[in-house]
């Protein structure tokens, strides 16, 4: 479940409301220019795309949404279900809005970020989560690009980034920015997949976009790239197998089965996004605060295994990392440990056996009988 699939909560902005038409005394612009008007300042703000649709564009969405629910692929999100209503018709979650438009970030990184997991005493960090919160950059460029729209066209909108009840990758393919594919993540023909998404619902009616076409044709690397098998078939996506989830929204012990294919991944995974041959055609991340810190690249293994509470806040201030706190991500960093081979870790598993947190101990302990000395 890589990084544009992540539908995580987080917070709406409340409809901002305005004159219906432009500032007194201008001449009323077409739907057209303005659309023209929007894309540009889009632009400005640092999006690498723009894309309009209709709320209701994705008549096919209920019916596999279901499916992925009631196979149970959703794993301990139950948001996902409880949410679903809104999911599966946006349409629903603002009845006045009238036109989405959708647009994408890039977030490329500058380097192979595959290269680490040839590095067992080196933990990998997935491209999206080394700098800064997107959810905190996206949503402040999408709030100034609606409080733009508002002074020039008026109407209400409503900001959406990453938020649970928004299906921001159907609703992107619907808008003509890419389509999913069959990692069930957006690609763009002209962007790659290294892409966030937001969304501006809006009571104004715009021109809309052709649907984007998939363009994946036989290819299939993604889902062979995939350590846990967790595609059941192409275009779907088994929540509960794939190692975005197992380390970040996954709560309790992982299935001992699946901890030896996490390698050293500790916090997400980009192997299927990493291998798309669209990639070829990605562009530049837009902001440098998607950069990775200090620390986030390839940071040892025994290093982060070691950190209490109040060092892990410190070093991932400001970090999607530190949503999932310190207990789930020393537990990630010892199934790394145990995955390394390396017995010189072999006493860092055994400092954290009676660690407090249950899930903690027990990933210490598997390290610790996995590990030779």
């Amino acid at each position: 479940m890589p990084r544009s699939s992540r539908d995580r909560p987080s917070a709406t902005s409340s409809p901002t409301k305005s004159p219906a038409s432009r500032r007194p005394g201008t001449t009323p612009i077409s739907t057209s220019d303005l659309k023209d008007a929007i894309a540009a300042q889009a632009q400005a703000e640092g999006f690498s795309a723009m894309g309009v649709c209709r709320p209701d564009a994705l008549p096919h969405l209920p019916e596999r949404l279901r499916h992925f629910l009631d196979e149970g692929r959703h794993g301990q999100m139950a948001w996902m279900a409880e949410r679903s209503h809104w999911r599966e018709n946006p349409a629903a979650l603002w009845p006045e809005a009238r036109s989405v438009i959708m647009l994408a970030e890039s977030y490329t990184p500058d380097e192979d970020p595959l290269a680490v997991l040839d590095h067992p005493d080196a933990a990998a960090i997935s491209v999206y989560a080394r700098g800064k919160d997107y959810h905190d950059l996206v949503k402040k460029r999408l709030k100034r690009l609606a409080r733009w729209l508002i002074a020039e066209a008026g109407g209400e909108v409503k900001v959406f980034v990453d938020t649970a009840p928004v299906p921001e990758k159907p609703l992107a393919e619907a808008a003509g920015l890419g389509w999913q594919g069959k990692h069930t993540n957006l690609v763009s023909r002209d962007l790659g997949n290294w892409v966030f998404l937001g969304a501006v619902f809006t009571t104004l009616e715009l021109p809309l976009d052709e649907p984007g076409r998939d363009s994946c044709g036989s290819c299939r690397r993604c889902l062979d790239a995939c350590p846990t098998d967790a595609f059941p078939a192409p275009y779907q996506l088994d929540a509960r197998r794939c190692i975005s989830y197992l380390t970040i929204e996954h709560k309790g012990p992982v299935d001992e089965a699946l901890r030896p294919a996490l390698g050293n991944r500790i916090y997400g995974c980009d192997d299927c996004l990493a291998v798309c041959p669209w990639n070829k055609f990605a562009v530049e991340a837009s902001d440098i605060r998607y950069a990775a810190r200090a620390g986030t690249i390839a940071p040892p293994l025994a290093e982060l295994a070691v950190l209490d509470d109040a060092g892990f806040r410190e070093r991932f201030s400001g970090s999607p990392i530190k949503r999932i706190g310190r207990d789930r991500f020393v537990r990630n960093v010892l199934y790394a440990v145990g995955n390394s081979g390396l017995p010189q870790l072999r006493p860092v598993a055994q400092s954290l056996t009676d660690d407090p947190d249950p899930a903690v101990a027990d990933a210490a302990r598997w390290a610790v009988d996995r590990l030779p000395g």
